[in-house]
């Protein structure tokens, strides 16, 4: 049965721990617990069942990237890139925890190593629009322009409301002179909802007249 039977996620989870009494070894019901419980914002809990679901199922993959979901949600960068990298080395192919790599090493400061985690989270998934939107940064952070354009025009093919893809559109077509263009970016990051900062607004009215 799936969250979706249940009038709601308190009798969902319910559910969950009324089969761990029967089975408390199946590492997929202790993982299913830990999604229910991180749903309710309910870390601490959330992260018992992930390492109950790592203890019993350790070929888990997913688990690991859950764990380091709660890590980067704590600020742990440390943690988060070390669970991610012990899920790579589970599921080589698996391309969530690569994109997660690819992220908290970009937030590291570190595209150098970001870059290549982005290729092969791509790589496995090339409808993975954060990956590509993380790896259009890192390029854009090393002022490769065409690569930074490349990757962010992906993205936002992919996922059209995608507003951080857009900003960062418009950051590049900005700081190759393309101001039409990077006023046409900013208008579509805006439509998304997102927050274009005032003062890059402000720089691109002075140049499109």
């Amino acid at each position: 049965m799936t969250e979706q039977q249940f009038s709601n996620v308190d009798d969902y989870i319910a559910h969950l721990k009324d089969k761990l009494r029967q089975a408390p070894e199946c590492g997929n019901t202790h993982y299913n617990l830990g999604v229910a419980l991180l749903s309710k914002r309910e870390y601490m809990d959330a992260e018992r069942s992930f390492r109950e679901a790592m203890t019993n199922s350790p070929k888990m993959a997913e688990a690991y990237v859950q764990m380091g979901g709660i890590c980067l949600e704590r600020g742990d960068l440390e943690g988060c890139l070390n669970f991610n990298r012990q899920a790579t080395q589970i599921r080589p192919f698996f391309a969530v925890p690569w994109g997660n790599i690819g992220f908290v090493l970009m937030q590291l400061g570190d595209s150098d190593k970001a870059i290549p985690a982005l290729q092969k989270a791509i790589k496995y998934d090339p409808n993975f629009v954060q990956a590509l939107a993380t790896l259009g940064s890192a390029h854009f952070s090393r002022g490769e322009m065409e690569e930074a354009v490349t990757a962010l025009t992906k993205a936002v093919e992919q996922q059209p409301m995608f507003g951080p893809a857009w900003n960062n559109l418009a950051l590049c077509s900005a700081e190759v002179g393309n101001w039409p263009r990077a006023a046409e970016c900013a208008k579509k990051a805006q439509e998304t909802g997102y927050d274009v900062p005032q003062a890059f607004l402000d720089e691109i009215a002075q140049h499109v007249k």
